[in-house]
């Protein structure tokens, strides 16, 4: 039973990780639809999502500290259900302001899932990668399908049916949540040591600050990479590609393979050492990322594929860090932390993007700049302990 409890448990932490990732991105695509009806334009619409962008980020702090000193399971409870009704209310807006002040609620609740969901999936387990490679791979679905699910029902039915839909679906999944798993990290959190059990500050610090690093340029990395992505190729798949649809279908391609890396890199988490995993991937981050600067056509679609393999296959290894070096009784403060930097820093990759499209229209300084925060991870990353050590049993 408890078994079975688990995986349930596991099954539905992976569903948020994809509703929270699908609820981000259904205004940007809606909003074409939604832009006649509000008499405004694009460029006015498209940035009442900002206050959810923000919130997504700066609410990740408190609720980890809420999870840590009340109920994990509480909080996803609050995940589901919040994120769901703030969707609702978003598809019954009015006016302008309406709409911002709701899309602000539905990036507050989302900023739940990544401090929370994640320390309660590698809540009492010796190896996480597995768990987080799978994870990562329903995160990226969410990603993948947002676009589609939302576009679906704004042309099928409207726009409101876009946000209403979904929100219905996040507060049934939240019932059933609520119904099925229980607050089984209640008593190991009550058990758990102090910050950083067995482990000398210095050795802290040194992880920290290498987890800080890892994150920030990551998280610019990643966001940079896959903003860009889909007008490099607009500039330079001529060859293969020459209209929008086709140019979708193929960043499509990438990214689903990529979504892949995170599996592989969960395999070897559990059969590796954390430390040589992260190297690696690192490592190869850096000439992939030159060479994204020198091809066109058929070798960049070809490079494009391995630099975003390496680039997701990144993310899991960083939750994998604070579950190797942090406190059972802590943790989802940490991964607050954690999210904070890395939202945070994203937020650098869109000023990042123009600045040197407009500098340069092939975007090669671009992939200059992040192949030199590459090298400057991959320095970090040989400075890790070479074995994380295990925290003493709750």
């Amino acid at each position: 039973m408890s078994v079975g409890r688990a995986r349930s448990g596991e099954l539905f932490l992976n569903i948020g990780h994809a509703l929270d990732h699908l609820f981000l991105l259904i205004y940007p695509t809606v909003v074409l639809a939604m832009s006649p009806e509000f008499g405004r334009s694009y460029s006015e619409m498209l940035p009442l999502a900002l206050g959810g962008f923000i919130a997504f980020g700066a609410g990740s702090l408190p609720a980890g500290w809420l999870a840590d000193h009340w109920s994990r399971r509480g909080m996803m409870i609050v995940f589901f259900i919040g994120i769901g009704a703030a969707s609702i209310l978003t598809g019954l807006t009015n006016t302008p302001w309406q709409i911002a002040a709701a899309l602000t609620l539905v990036g507050l609740f989302g900023a739940i899932y990544h401090p929370v969901g994640i320390a309660m999936l590698v809540s009492g387990r010796e190896k996480v990668g597995k768990v987080l490679g799978v994870n990562g791979v329903f995160g990226n679905l969410g990603v993948a399908f947002a676009a589609l699910i939302a576009g679906a029902l704004a042309y099928w039915v409207n726009w409101r049916a876009a946000f209403i839909v979904p929100g219905l679906l996040s507060i049934a999944v939240g019932i059933a949540f609520a119904m099925t798993v229980p607050d089984a990290g209640a008593a190991a959190r009550r058990a758990g040591s102090g910050p950083g059990a067995g482990l000398s500050r210095g050795l802290l610090a040194r992880v920290f600050a290498i987890l800080t690093v890892t994150t920030m340029f990551g998280g610019v990395i990643f966001n940079s990479t896959t903003v860009a992505m889909p007008k490099i190729f607009d500039e330079r798949l001529s060859l293969l590609a020459n209209t929008t649809l086709g140019i979708g279908i193929l960043v499509s391609l990438v990214y689903a393979f990529a979504a892949a890396a995170q599996l592989v890199v969960g395999h070897l988490l559990d059969r590796g050492a954390l430390k040589s995993v992260l190297v690696t991937v690192l490592g190869l981050q850096v000439p992939l990322l030159l060479a994204a600067a020198f091809f066109d056509n058929t070798l960049l679609l070809v490079v494009a594929m391995a630099m975003m393999f390496f680039v997701f296959g990144q993310i899991p290894i960083n939750d994998a860090m604070v579950a190797a070096y942090t406190n059972e009784a802590w943790r989802a403060r940490m991964y607050a932390l954690r999210y904070v930097v890395s939202f945070g820093a994203s937020a650098l990759a869109l000023p990042l993007v123009a600045a040197t499209h407009r500098y340069s229209s092939d975007f090669r300084y671009l992939f200059f700049a992040l192949a030199a925060m590459a090298l400057v991870m991959f320095t970090a990353s040989v400075w890790l302990p070479s074995h994380a050590r295990q925290r003493a049993p709750a």
